[in-house]
């Protein structure tokens, strides 16, 4: 089936980047042409975007198995992770893994007012004791591709009355992932889900609801966005899309039809595909198997970049990174050991 996949991504043969920026299958750039076109004759409407977000909401919504009211948007992770940090009290103790993407632990630390720690990703689970507040995580980390202990995780916090907040953005479009398990999650779009940049989305827990401050309340996060764009008084809806950002339109009629490509797809199937091409590469090199997608490595001293110029790769925290997906194939782990001199 992944075979048959190949074609719809023209950019695909040699790209291992999907980390940085995943590659649009075709119905989204042909709905995103045509919504330009549309601009650029005059024939757009802010009502006619309103179908596309609540789409790409249900679409996510299934792929991370949540239920739809729990489900917020916005345009990137950082500004969601704000509203997360909104949870914590003066003084709260804070523990991240060691190496963290600053847009996951930034919005924290601007605080001022926080006890934020780091420590090994092998020991974040056994990190949450009774002593902490809030255990924020990436699913996957970006810069090692690792893969957090998602069920050691989910089971320390309930029993230390400790709250998760996890970014998902290297996870979701490859890794099955429940993201009601978590107290709050955090999502990027662009990269395995395969979405135009700018679109994002926030899982909250609805006994949290209350407790999250609406830092960017707008017209869009009414009960009706259309009967609250003036006037008194303050009035957001009564579910998660409380914390919606206003949209971004034309970035939303992408990210629907990716995220509904996938789904047709399934999550399942695309993660065993991208799990067996990544460990094939691990084999080749030497290296034990894993269970992420992506894989990072140091080069050798006076290794010749030039060799992956017919690849597009990543370099992250001085490692090469390479990703997986399901437009890659054996001809790209391949290529790979072959620009890396493996025999």
């Amino acid at each position: 089936m992944f075979d048959d996949l190949r074609p719809l991504f023209p950019g695909a043969p040699g790209y291992l980047n999907t980390g940085s920026i995943g590659l649009p299958p075709p119905a989204t750039v042909e709905a995103l042409q045509a919504v330009v076109a549309d601009w650029q004759d005059g024939r757009v409407t802010a009502d006619r975007f309103d179908d596309d977000v609540a789409g790409s909401r249900g679409a996510f919504a299934a792929m991370v198995d949540a239920p739809v009211d729990t489900v917020a948007i916005g345009p990137q992770v950082s500004a969601l992770i704000a509203l997360a940090a909104t949870l914590a009290e003066p003084g709260d103790r804070v523990v991240l893994p060691e190496g963290e993407f600053t847009s996951v632990f930034f919005p924290f630390l601007a605080r001022g007012d926080l006890d934020v720690q780091t420590v090994p990703l092998a020991d974040f689970a056994a990190s949450i004791t009774a002593d902490t507040d809030i255990a924020l995580f990436s699913v996957v980390q970006s810069a090692t591709g690792e893969v957090a202990d998602l069920d050691a995780i989910r089971d320390a916090a309930p029993a230390t009355g400790t709250l998760t907040v996890a970014d998902a953005t290297q996870a979701v479009g490859w890794l099955p992932f429940r993201a009601s398990d978590f107290d709050v999650t955090a999502t990027g779009a662009y990269k395995w889900m395969l979405c135009p940049r700018g679109s994002a989305f926030l899982t909250v827990r609805p006994d949290l609801w209350d407790r999250v401050r609406p830092l960017y309340a707008g017209w869009y996060s009414g009960e009706d966005p259309w009967e609250s764009i003036y006037d008194l008084p303050f009035r957001v809806a009564s579910n998660a899309r409380r914390f919606d950002l206003s949209p971004a339109w034309f970035t939303w009629v992408g990210t629907r039809r990716s995220l509904e490509f996938l789904n047709e797809i399934g999550i399942e199937a695309i993660h065993e595909h991208d799990v067996a091409l990544a460990n094939a590469a691990r084999t080749g090199l030497g290296m034990a198997p894993s269970d992420s997608s992506m894989i990072t490595l140091e080069l050798p001293d006076g290794f010749d970049p030039s060799r992956l110029d017919h690849l597009v790769t990543a370099n992250r925290a001085g490692r090469l990174r390479v990703g997986f997906h399901l437009y890659n194939s054996m001809d790209d782990v391949e290529a790979l050991l072959d620009a890396l001199g493996v025999d």
